[in-house]
């Protein structure tokens, strides 16, 4: 009999216990099938999507369903490369349902990419006249699609917080474009 450590998550609380794969699969503790999705290719579309976190993680959860070597492959590499933590913990989390001998990343600390900061005063520059806010959001997300989305999920509620305090360390010039 082939055991391995199970990770249980109950609310806020996680229980590590012995168990078999098999014994948790009979109970429904594990929901998965073991053969190939039908709409593995479309699975693997939405996991490549670097411009929507909700949509990785819709595709973790439907990949957690279907154990499948393609699957298993999909779920490695978000855990491992994706930028978004909570993209890599559901990642982590179906990997470790199927039985796969997993570590969990650490969160990242600090910047999550790099000269963000170069990056945003660029887009600002760019604009021609005075803009509010919002459509400086609009033409952010446009320019730069994959920043403003890995921020705007990481930072949830704290986002506009984060990108008003950087906004307000550029000089007079470029931030008085934006009316805060």
């Amino acid at each position: 009999m082939h055991f391995r450590y199970i990770l249980f998550t109950f609310g806020n609380s996680s229980v590590v216990r012995s168990k078999s794969i098999k014994k948790l699969k009979s109970r429904n503790l594990i929901k998965f099938t073991e053969e190939t999705a039908p709409n593995i290719e479309e699975l693997k579309k939405m996991a490549a999507t670097k411009t929507d976190a909700n949509l990785r993680i819709e595709a973790v959860e439907e990949l957690g369903k279907w154990k499948c070597r393609q699957s298993i492959d999909v779920l490695w590499r978000l855990m491992i490369n994706d930028i978004v933590y909570e993209v890599q913990n559901a990642a982590f989390l179906k990997l470790q349902s199927f039985g796969e001998e997993v570590k969990l990343p650490r969160k990242s600390k600090g910047n999550l990419i790099k000269q963000i900061e170069k990056k945003i005063e660029k887009v600002l520059r760019s604009v021609d006249s005075d803009i509010s806010y919002s459509e400086f959001l609009e033409i952010l997300q446009k320019k730069l699609p994959e920043e403003y989305d890995v921020y705007k999920h990481e930072m949830k509620t704290k986002f506009d917080t984060w990108l008003k305090n950087i906004i307000n360390q550029f000089l007079t010039e470029i931030r008085s474009k934006i009316k805060l």
